[in-house]
């Protein structure tokens, strides 16, 4: 049976007291996270930290925060941020010294860190070349290509790259990623049995040899 998710309000969190006039809601060890550090702090006033001031070294972790509530002011490396809600605050050095103050009572701060090993998904290339498809098919396939240069191996994103071939009418080129997509996840060819993308491929035999149920 797989691992039940975990489900839980940030007011149903702990509030720990300390350092100073930080108060630590521990989000990572509450929920058993092992992908990433994850928590959140609350000011019950405003000028109490919601970020100590600190250093990453020698975790060697970026850092990623975000105003969920009130306002902040961080300091990183002597430069002062406003951080209004919803602002995100990116530390990707780990010897950069950060520090964040509340401006306002309740102000709270969610935190993310881990070493800088994680590898995007391929849809994140996906949903920047959608937008440009129909419109400018050669920005389309540029993102594509970047995305293939992190993700060799995502058949999506050669089958991204076979659609937008079939559109420029370039038929061997979108036959030829199609299928090395085909190749790389098999599912693929269902995909492309209905796609519009492909109407010009319906008659050329490696398209057809490729979706042949």
């Amino acid at each position: 049976m797989p691992e039940e998710p975990k489900v839980v309000h940030i007011d149903e969190l702990d509030s720990i007291p300390g350092p100073a006039t930080l108060t630590w809601r521990p989000v990572r060890r509450t929920l058993g996270i092992r992908a990433f550090g994850c928590n959140a702090y609350t000011a019950a006033a405003a000028g109490d930290d919601v970020v100590e001031p600190h250093q990453e070294e020698p975790d060697d972790q970026q850092e990623l925060y975000f105003v969920h509530a009130g306002r902040a002011t961080f300091t990183i490396d002597g430069q002062s941020y406003d951080a209004p809600p919803g602002t995100y605050v990116f530390v990707p050095d780990p010897n950069s010294h950060r520090h964040a103050v509340a401006e306002e009572a309740g102000t709270t701060v969610l935190s993310f860190g881990g070493p800088p090993t994680f590898e995007p998904s391929a849809w994140e290339w996906q949903f920047l070349a959608s937008q440009y498809l129909a419109s400018d098919p050669d920005r389309a396939r540029a993102i594509l290509e970047e995305g293939l240069k992190a993700r060799p191996d995502a058949g999506s994103l050669h089958y991204n790259v076979a659609c937008v071939e079939a559109r420029r009418g370039r038929p061997e080129q979108a036959v030829e990623s199609l299928r090395t997509a085909v190749r790389l996840r098999a599912e693929i060819a269902e995909w492309a049995r209905e796609d519009e993308d492909f109407e010009s491929l319906r008659d050329d035999p490696g398209f057809q040899a490729l979706v042949r149920s």
